[in-house]
């Protein structure tokens, strides 16, 4: 099987990109760049995009042995730095930055067959300022700053051309794979499927496994998943941490029962509760969230004699929480990954922790899970808790949970179907108001809502004014705790998706 190899550099986006090939039915391995092989089957390199400046002391190389080879390589963002850099051309900081959105002009679009102009995903701060010999620009930002160079077999390109956000993203990287690589498409999701329900199989033999179930989509396709492989075996466990949506305690069993998985449902919201009592660093409270959750999935797991515990633990997950490279940086620890105590009683099992929320979904129709299901809003594990801003209480969530149903009923009543994510977060501070010809003095709550495909980039969702209005009357008017709505305008990046 033809493969094309990224070299990972620590961008956020390493994996996905792995992903946008798999989409395009090429296998695809993300490999070290101080350990990367080329084997005979491998038909084309990229070079991933990096935190570093390629002009850092301990800045990540590649050999020129590759930039010499006969396979093409595309270099992106601080792999096109790089390539330039190796190659004799000129890299300084950019006199400034480009983040988000933004335009980019084709010198010479044919090439790729795409219009002129296309919007695009940028994040760098340094420039091509000096071309390697051979090398000559097709393609330039809207600021003037080099978006695109080739020699006619490499190509370089300073936007990510794998984010969802960048128009043509897919064509851009399917011309590198098929026109230039000469790769052939015999990669299907079916095909990681069945690997994997191979890998459970071979690494669970006759144990027991217990999962975490939180009624995601994550989660879910993992269990069905090795339900496929190891059948009775699998015990499902709904923790009620007391920071889900309102009504979730009671609604989300039922729909996993309906799975026809063995599930067992602790309340375990007092201990969640006093163990936070007083936290307000972010960090602390997924690490507080992520161990307790393993606690009682250790108390369960012992009494049913299982071994292992299953996670719906995907990529995005683990690139945030600078679990996927060495040269990454954390952006914040999830609670399933980077939240994790040092030391467990139970091995791991995470079957689609290589995977993107959209390619977990595409998965799950594969597995015949329902769209109820497949298609649900993404909810962190440690759901209101990393929502209330500041230290948390039963209080503040009850009226976060008041809120945060009032913003979505609103939208549903709208219609707002392509809404990837919406939600509420409570801020650690109150504001003036009146109340019945009366000075009040009320807690602030932001709105939320987004577009993505995978999060790993998201774009705010430009919800109606007459949509937002009624939210923030009936959110004033039903919670009397809330003095003030705001709404979050911001992409991710430069912010996350989640406040904390």
């Amino acid at each position: 099987m033809d493969r094309i190899v990224v070299i990972d550099y620590g961008s956020q986006y390493t994996m996905l990109l792995a992903r946008r090939i798999r989409e395009l039915g090429v296998l695809c391995t993300v490999e070290q760049a101080d350990s990367v092989r080329v084997d005979s089957d491998v038909k084309g390199l990229i070079l991933s995009g990096g935190p570093q400046s390629v002009y850092e002391p301990n800045a990540l190389s590649l050999s020129s042995e590759f930039l010499d080879s006969s396979i093409p390589v595309l270099g992106i963002c601080y792999g096109m730095h790089l390539m330039v850099k190796q190659l004799g051309g000129e890299v300084s900081k950019g006199s400034k930055a480009e983040y988000g959105l933004t335009g980019v002009v084709f010198a010479e679009p044919e090439i790729f067959n795409v219009p002129s102009r296309i919007t695009t995903w940028m994040s760098h701060g340094d420039e091509v300022t000096g071309l390697p010999k051979g090398y000559r620009v097709i393609a330039q930002s809207v600021g003037g700053i080099v978006a695109g160079i080739t020699d006619g077999r490499n190509f370089a390109l300073q936007f990510h051309p794998e984010v969802h956000h960048t128009q043509f993203g897919s064509d851009l990287i399917a011309h590198f794979l098929f026109n230039v690589c000469k790769v052939s498409r015999d990669w299907r999701i079916s095909d990681f499927a069945q690997e994997q329900i191979e890998k459970i199989k071979k690494i669970v033999g006759t144990k027991r496994v217990v999962a975490g179930l939180s009624g995601g989509v994550d989660s879910t396709v993992a269990a069905v998943l090795t339900a496929r492989a190891i059948g009775n075996r699998l015990t499902g466990i709904f923790v009620n941490h007391g920071l889900m949506r309102k009504n979730e305690e009671i609604e989300v069993p039922r729909t996993l029962e309906a799975l026809g998985v063995k599930l067992i449902t602790v309340d375990a919201s007092d201990l969640f509760f006093e163990k936070l009592k007083g936290v307000s660093d972010p960090e602390m409270k997924r690490k507080i969230i992520g161990e307790n959750f393993i606690r009682v999935f250790e108390k369960q797991a012992k009494e049913i004699d299982a071994d292992f515990l299953l996670q719906g633990t995907i990529y995005s997950d683990v690139i945030e929480s600078a679990a996927s490279s060495r040269s990454s940086d954390k952006i914040k620890s999830h609670h399933n990954v980077g939240g994790l105590p040092e030391e467990m009683n139970l091995s791991l099992l995470e079957p689609i922790r290589e995977l993107f929320k959209d390619e977990v979904r595409v998965l799950g129709r594969e597995l015949g899970i329902a769209s109820s299901l497949v298609d649900r809003q993404p909810f962190p594990g440690p759901g209101l808790g990393v929502r209330i801003l500041g230290d948390i209480d039963r209080e503040k969530a009850r009226i976060l949970k008041e809120v945060d149903a009032i913003f979505l009923n609103c939208l549903n009543e709208a219609g707002l179907k392509s809404v990837w994510q919406a939600f509420a977060v409570l801020l650690p501070l109150r504001s003036v108001g009146v109340k019945g010809d009366r000075r009040a003095y009320g807690y602030v709550v932001s709105l939320r809502a987004v577009h993505s495909a995978e999060g790993m980039t998201a774009s705010w969702y430009e919800v109606p004014h007459d949509v937002l209005r009624e939210a923030s009357a009936r959110i004033t008017s039903q919670v009397p705790e809330v003095g003030r709505v705001v709404f979050d305008i911001t992409d991710k990046p430069p912010a996350t998706i989640e406040w904390e």
